[in-house]
């Protein structure tokens, strides 16, 4: 009994605001937004703790293609694009790391790498048959060509020679921008089955983290962080803002995934 009126008030909930406006539906997602980044900043003492979970969310969702490809033998639903797009920030991101860090996220950033060069591999070769490329229509030129343009433009002013800091603006360009393939193809299929939508979410709650430590960081400093590693220049705000967008992206979706879970419903059905 408690269980169904549980599901009832959920469906009242979700039922009040599939009749809202944008306008509002946006509103209400920025003030939860805030409210849990508020709770992530009195909660968590050491902020780079939010980077490190937001590469082992990120890795978790790879382990669960993994586990969909190897039990189910299908790599429906699965945007090879996106795969492709990821491993070349991915690679990019490891190549920067080496020379300019060389700690716990190099370490992640290798495994992820493997496991996502591995997938590709799969939706290539084993499992080519399944892979469903009329629906994956979102061409890798069109994310990574805007990216490296806006990486020569606006780039961090550091100590590291000239082609590092491109390549760093390069990646994290292109990451705030690698889930578009994935989500156009699921627009086109209008049904995601439970793994994908797995993986997907996990993607959106990474992003929310590592766009939450920025978020902290320009308020406890009131503002002054916006120029600390752009020396004055554009990158940090720009870099900031692609973390923002790639946010915003994801959340419509997590608001269906999360939608379809309180709901019961193990296939994700997305608006037209």
């Amino acid at each position: 009994m408690g269980k169904r009126r549980g599901v009832s008030a959920v469906n009242v909930v979700f039922g009040w605001l599939r009749q809202q406006s944008n306008k509002v539906k946006i509103a209400l997602g920025i003030i939860i937004s805030l409210i849990l980044v508020v709770f992530l900043k009195f909660t968590v003492r050491n902020h780079n703790h939010f980077f490190i979970a937001s590469e082992l969310i990120h890795a978790t969702g790879i382990l669960i293609l993994i586990y969909k490809l190897t039990r189910q033998k299908t790599c429906s639903g699965l945007s090879l694009k996106s795969q492709e797009v990821t491993a070349i920030f991915l690679a990019v991101r490891l190549i920067c790391s080496i020379n300019m860090e060389g700690d716990i996220h190099t370490v992640l950033d290798f495994a992820t790498l493997v496991s996502t060069l591995w997938v590709i591999y799969m939706i290539r070769y084993k499992l080519k048959a399944s892979y469903i490329k009329s629906l994956d229509t979102c061409y890798n030129y069109y994310v990574l060509v805007p990216s490296a343009i806006l990486a020569l433009v606006i780039n961090p002013s550091t100590s590291y020679s000239y082609f590092h800091r491109i390549l760093w603006a390069f990646c994290v360009y292109t990451e705030s921008v690698s889930v578009l393939p994935q989500l156009r193809l699921m627009q086109n299929a209008q049904i995601i089955e439970p793994f994908t939508a797995h993986y997907v979410f996990a993607l959106g709650i990474a992003r929310f983290l590592a766009c939450a430590h920025w978020i902290i960081q320009v308020v406890e400093t009131r503002g002054h962080y916006l120029w600390l590693l752009g020396a004055g220049y554009f990158w940090f705000p720009v870099a900031l803002i692609a973390e923002i967008v790639q946010t915003f992206i994801l959340a419509d979706f997590c608001y269906y995934y999360v939608k379809s879970v309180m709901e019961g419903q193990l296939v994700l059905k997305m608006p037209v």
